[in-house]
């Protein structure tokens, strides 16, 4: 159950003024579907058609709904585009339970040329930054910028656990209060009613009338230690071939992705730098979305020097 135009418009606004942000105007997405690689997918488009674009990749259980204040407050300035990875939000499950980050890296690549895109700014978070920095291993050239959210080769497992443990409930909710308890015990740094109607973006309602994650949850909450070297690797290669300006940016309380990971990944890069955006945890975006568009903004601004 996704929020009417009137309750996403109430949430920008609640969610704005906590935030500290203002806008001349809240100006909602237009909402699309596309079929890529026999898949559907659904994405955001934020607009502004002319201007620079973006695109955004959300992290694993999360939507492109996640990116909401980020891309309304650079609507003005860039063309945003917000994309459901495969599994995630409105788009498509995979029929063969395929969530390999070639798979999605492909996906990215079949949204890229489907929409014509060239020249632009990559910015993903967690499974989205994993996904987009393998996607940018082979086509930097095409970018003119990557950014990096709390994501690189090297994430401590314990972090990264907790977060798997908590997307990995297949056990329906009884009523959303019962999922905004729960999501206020995984990160107490989030506004419970803002949580009431954020969290719709990610639930779907039952003829029961209980709630259920909208994300894929059949292989979620696996820990697979080959799987996690075998990324681990992929994303190093990668990290090799990127020749294009990249920012990586640390939440300065993620468990996930800690300072060291950001400053050796940010050392391997061919053009890179590594910042920390305070009072934020691992969902950097959500915790603190004014701390990461004062840096998106420095990062995007040198980029048209």
């Amino acid at each position: 159950m996704s929020l009417s135009p009137a309750e996403l418009r109430e949430h920008l606004t609640l969610a704005a003024s906590k935030a500290g942000l203002s806008f001349p105007e809240v100006v909602l997405p237009e909402s699309h579907d596309v079929v890529l690689r026999r898949m559907r997918f659904h994405y955001l488009d934020w607009g502004t058609p002319g201007r620079p674009p973006i695109v955004f990749l959300h992290g694993g259980g999360l939507n492109a709904h996640t990116w909401d204040l980020v891309c309304l407050s650079l609507r003005p300035e860039r063309h945003c585009l917000a994309l459901d990875q495969r599994g995630h939000g409105d788009s498509e499950w995979s029929p063969e339970m395929d969530y390999t980050t070639e798979s999605q890296a492909g996906d990215l690549e079949a949204f890229v040329e489907r929409l014509g895109l060239d020249r632009f700014v990559l910015v993903g978070m967690s499974l989205g930054g994993a996904n987009g920095l393998a996607w940018a291993g082979r086509h930097s050239a095409r970018l003119a910028g990557l950014v990096l959210v709390d994501v690189g080769p090297e994430t401590r497992a314990a972090g990264a656990q907790k977060i798997a443990a908590f997307t990995a409930e297949k056990k329906p909710f009884d009523s959303l209060e019962e999922v905004i308890e729960r999501s206020l015990a995984f990160n107490p740094r989030r506004d419970p009613r803002l949580l009431r109607l954020s969290l719709r973006h990610n639930l779907r309602q039952t003829p029961k009338g209980q709630w259920i994650w909208k994300y894929d949850q059949r292989h979620r909450g696996a820990f697979d230690a080959d799987a996690r070297e075998r990324r681990r690797a992929l994303l190093w290669d990668a990290v090799a071939n990127v020749t294009c300006p990249t920012l990586v940016v640390r939440g300065g309380q993620s468990d996930v992705f800690h300072d060291e990971d950001a400053e050796r990944l940010a050392g391997a890069l061919a053009r890179g730098r590594w910042v920390r955006v305070e009072n934020a945890g691992h969902t950097v975006q959500g915790d603190n979305p004014a701390g990461l568009l004062t840096e998106l903004r420095a990062f995007l601004a040198a980029l048209d020097t």
